[in-house]
């Protein structure tokens, strides 16, 4: 029976051993997470049995350490959850090691080929389809130029500013003692050629002003009234005003004006917002990921367009998930089913762009271990050959 116990302990502890080995080698694998194997002992009814592996579980519970990369589809997890892929036969993989980047169809994959799963974007990037999830992908088309159709405009007007009586000099954009500020919006037309609108701001009396605008240095296209509460609010227009003018070779541009929010205090002339909407033509310069998991791509002309959502998952049991290769698991019958929603959302952890989450394996810890499982086998091994020497004792003696 001793050679048996000896055995057993023999076997187990090569189980150990190879889990550490493990350990050790995954020591600088992004995502992995450390494994440990666990003992029962054994007994056959009141007899001692030895020892049996019952289990090897994995450390979910301790993150690795974030590193920098500057790369920025290298995705990292601060918290629980699991990103979400799919291989090419569509097996449905999770990973917690976030080196992505993009495939010849601009899928985002993993560096194993994973394709990246989540909430693919409307065409024109203004909503999420917040449906089925799908592979996320980049358009790397370059972005059509969108022609200016409103102006969301803040100022604060001075209302210290002499009153210029408009009979006696009436506007004229050449004469500065015509009025009192200015301020000057870039806006595009429908073939991203840039334009220019002038505001105007002349003070006619207390509390009441006159707006006009002119385009381009040109014709004055727009007079508009605007007066003032006595304490300082915006009374009128309360809606927008709105200013058209022909742009060569594009559409007509038709631009609503809107001053909801400005002010009239006896402080200088100043603009707190200045939103036209609008932009010229842009090209493809990178991705950019949101902590929430928003997938934006930026242009050249300072857009950015949404392209979609990571989305993670969980699960109850985690220790049930079944280890794959390339740092992957996939869903067991007793891990139960994922709890997919988006970064942030619940007990899901936070995405950090460009940056990468390590190993949690503790070297100094597996060396530890490895000298202890070294000590155990030797003395199981010790066992078997003590117990050789007693039955050769035996045996001589008969």
């Amino acid at each position: 029976m001793s050679f048996d116990i000896a055995l057993s302990g023999l076997d187990a502890t090569n189980s150990q051993i190879n889990t550490i080995s493990n350990n050790i080698a995954n020591s600088s694998t992004t995502g992995f997470k450390q494994s440990r194997t666990e003992f029962a002992a054994v007994y056959n009814g009141m007899q001692a049995g030895g020892v049996e592996v019952s289990g090897t579980s994995q450390n979910f519970d301790k993150n690795g350490s974030v590193s920098s990369t500057g790369r920025s589809l290298d995705l990292a997890i601060n918290g629980s959850g699991f990103f979400v892929t799919k291989d090419s036969a569509g097996q449905t993989l999770y990973t917690r090691s976030g080196i992505f980047g993009t495939d010849k169809d601009n899928n985002i994959v993993s560096n194993t080929g994973m394709k990246l799963q989540g909430f693919s974007a409307t065409a024109d990037g203004s909503a999420l389809q917040s449906g089925a999830l799908g592979d996320l992908a980049v358009n790397t088309a370059s972005l059509p130029a969108k022609a200016t159709g409103n102006m969301d405009f803040i100022a604060n007007f001075d209302a210290r500013a002499t009153a210029i009586d408009t009979t006696v000099t009436p506007f004229d954009a050449a004469n500065t003692d015509s009025f009192n500020s200015s301020y000057t919006s870039k806006v595009y037309d429908s073939l991203g050629n840039p334009h220019t609108v002038t505001q105007y701001f002349t003070k006619t009396s207390d509390n009441n002003w006159q707006v006009n605008v002119q385009i381009d240095g040109g014709t004055i296209v727009e007079n508009q009234a605007v007066t003032f509460n006595t304490d300082g609010t915006l009374a009128s227009p309360t809606g927008t005003f709105n200013v058209e003018f022909p742009a060569a070779g594009a559409e007509a541009m038709s631009i609503d004006i809107s001053l909801k929010g400005s002010t009239q205090f006896g402080s200088d002339f100043s603009v707190s917002t200045n939103s036209p909407d609008g932009y010229t033509a842009g090209e493809l310069t990178g991705i950019r990921v949101e902590d929430n998991g928003m997938v934006f791509a930026a242009y050249s002309n300072g857009q950015s367009l949404l392209q979609g959502q990571v989305v993670l998952a969980d699960f109850a049991n985690p220790q049930a998930l079944v280890k794959t290769s390339g740092t992957a698991w996939m869903q067991s019958y007793s891990s139960g089913e994922p709890v997919r929603n988006v970064p942030g959302s619940g007990t899901l952890g936070n995405l950090s762009s460009g940056a990468l989450e390590g190993s949690n394996v503790d070297l100094s810890n597996e060396l530890v271990g490895l000298m202890t499982a070294q000590r155990n086998y030797q003395a199981n091994a010790k066992t078997i050959s003590t117990s050789d020497k007693l039955m050769q004792t035996l045996f001589n003696a008969v």
